[in-house]
């Protein structure tokens, strides 16, 4: 750039203009006089003069000549700025905003649109001069959510659905205004490094800049909820701290959608103090789980609804204790831990990845096209740029498994010995031969005729109430654990049935009330799945200011949901057909009796 020219030299020039139409200024990027009052062209030369040196070398080199910007009337209400052929169009509005620039307060954002808009237009006429460089950059359109369709000949999906915390929707219409509105702020907005850490990157490499951050928030953050407990924290997660990565599957059962598995990602995360390390392997409290989920809280899903895409797929951050009680305990299927053979650095492209999707995705749950393993692809294609030519994409969670022990991504080998693989925590089996174990306590003791525990659990309350008074201390403690897991399972199918009988559109009138107290309780819980929702305003990872707004909101939702909590309990108990509420009676009684003999044996 050349030394802005005094004030005398612009009039000159002005009547240059008068004569010879548009002339070269001091850039890259000429000036159109017509109709322009003298303070206007030197304002407009101000604006270039601002703009241009805040661009990267190769992005000014880069871009075509003969630009010429023009302020134009007629342009829709709508539209800060295009560009036809070689103009760049900005609405005459905006040009009386910048004009008024050192007159107005600091917060006025006039001034600040009128930057973007000329950003905006200039990344455009960039990226066409070189021939859509940047968006049609494939690793570009991974990162930005164009992601890749599980079916090979497809190509990329046509919707993204990064629609969370997002700067401008305007980025979602196409590759190109993407790339446009987020190089907008990759060059004005000094926290993009932060927000947006995988594309400051990818645009600096692009630019031969340095990837310069400023004071970024320490570690990546995540909404950390546990069901069990009843909690919901902020956990800022530093990917220093994650010793492995493994893929968890959760094995197969008879249910239709669940026959073939689940997909996750457990997170090997040491304990504070530490040094990451095999050891690591044994801080079980603090690991973690990522887990896509077609929603919050559901026993099953419909098929129907699931093959048409009617559920919302998120990902969440799990407490490890929480996924092994889930799956091992209630649904009484095992969890395979697959260690995968990452790098650090990628470990740590993964967890970022996983972190914007966390709070800016809100992708839709589809049985064949887009499920839990075709979504852990995507995360393992879209956060490890290494495996993204490798051919993982399957539509099954074992179908995955299979192809990531054949491409030597994951290692299966630590599952050869069945008891080691427990011992060291590689694989957590069903509590089923647990209660197996625990049931064949009670029937030798109790001579009992049922086969197994499973036809123990099977029978109604108080068909298993007669043996109760019966056991000895042992026995009575084997018959707790039982009682306890039928509690446990019939509580889930009564939600279940409640959900469906009066969440849908024939719900009786007479129960109104409590149909209007537990929509209210569930829209409270949404932020659970979408902690977007804690966060109106500002766009990708959360910083600083934003984290305490987050930590002090989810405490209030837990605190509210708490206090509807045991009230909506029991208002929907009421509305429980008869025979449903005398199961649940009849196995409280149950529980009241082996506790009674427990503690007066």
């Amino acid at each position: 750039m050349h030394p802005r020219r005094p004030r005398g030299r612009r009039i000159a020039a002005l009547l240059l203009w008068a004569w010879l139409g548009p002339v070269a200024t001091a850039s890259a990027l000429d000036i159109d006089p017509t109709l322009l009052a003298t303070e206007d062209v030197v304002a407009t030369q101000a604006l270039v003069d601002d703009v241009l040196p805040r661009l990267p070398q190769a992005w000014r080199d880069g871009l075509p000549a003969g630009l010429v910007l023009e302020w134009r009337d007629g342009l829709p209400a709508h539209v800060a700025g295009r560009r036809v052929g070689d103009r760049i169009l900005l609405p005459r509005r905006l040009l009386q905003a910048w004009r008024m620039r050192e007159s107005v307060p600091a917060s006025d954002t006039g001034p600040g649109m009128v930057r973007h808009a000329l950003v905006h237009e200039l990344a455009h006429a960039y990226d066409r001069a070189q021939r859509n460089v940047l968006s049609g950059d494939p690793r570009l359109r991974d990162l930005a959510g164009w992601q890749r369709s599980v079916f090979a000949v497809a190509g990329r999906r046509s919707r993204n659905d990064f629609v969370a915390r997002t700067p401008d929707p305007y980025e979602l219409e196409r590759p190109a205004e993407f790339v446009a509105v987020n190089l907008e702020h990759f060059v004005l907005d000094p926290s993009y490094a932060c927000r947006r850490p995988a594309l400051h990157r990818h645009f600096s490499a692009h630019f031969r800049v340095p990837a310069t951050t400023h004071a970024c928030a320490p570690g990546l953050p995540f909404l950390d909820v546990d069901a069990e407990a009843g909690e919901a924290s902020l956990l800022a997660l530093d990917p220093a701290r994650v010793y492995e990565v493994d893929y968890l599957l959760a094995e197969g059962n008879t249910q239709a959608m669940s026959r073939w598995g689940h997909s996750m990602l457990r997170l090997v995360v040491c304990a504070p103090g530490r040094t990451p390390g095999p050891d690591c392997r044994l801080d079980l409290t603090h690991h973690r789980v990522l887990s896509f989920r077609a929603f919050v809280g559901d026993v099953q899903i419909s098929g129907w609804r699931g093959l048409t895409g009617s559920y919302p797929s998120r990902l969440f951050l799990l407490p490890l204790d929480q996924v092994i009680e889930e799956y091992t305990r209630v649904e009484l299927r095992g969890l395979q831990s697959i260690p995968l053979r990452l790098q650090e650095d990628e470990i740590a492209s993964l967890l970022e990845r996983a972190a914007q999707l966390h709070w800016s995705y809100d992708g839709r749950y589809y049985f064949i096209g887009n499920n839990c393993a075709v979504e852990t692809w995507k995360l393992l294609h879209d956060g490890v740029p290494r495996l993204a030519d490798a051919p993982l994409a399957s539509i099954t969670p074992t179908g995955l498994l299979k192809k990531l022990e054949r491409q030597g991504v994951a290692d299966a080998a630590v599952l050869e010995d069945a008891g080691e693989a427990r011992r060291l925590g590689y694989y957590f089996e069903p509590m089923s031969a647990r209660y197996d174990a625990l049931y064949a306590v009670a029937r030798d003791a109790l001579a009992l005729p049922h086969p197994d525990a499973q036809a123990w659990l099977a029978l109604p309350p108080a068909g298993r109430a007669p043996w109760l008074p019966q056991a000895d201390l042992r026995t009575s403690a084997a018959l707790l654990v039982l009682e306890h897991a039928a509690q446990r399972r019939q509580q889930l199918l009564l939600r279940d049935a409640l959900k469906r009988r009066y969440l849908g559109r024939d719900a009786p009138d007479d129960i109104a009330p409590a149909l209007q107290a537990l929509r209210t309780w569930l829209g409270d819980t949404g932020f659970v799945s979408r902690p977007s929702e804690l966060l109106p305003d500002g766009y990708g990872l959360p910083q600083s200011e934003e984290r305490m707004r987050v930590a002090k909101e989810a405490q209030l939702r837990v605190a509210r949901l708490r206090e509807q909590d045991g009230a909506l309990r029991e208002d929907l108990e009421r509305w429980l057909p008869a025979d449903k509420r005398n199961v649940l009676r009849g196995i409280e009684a149950n529980l009241e009796t082996i506790g009674a003999r427990l503690r007066h044996p």
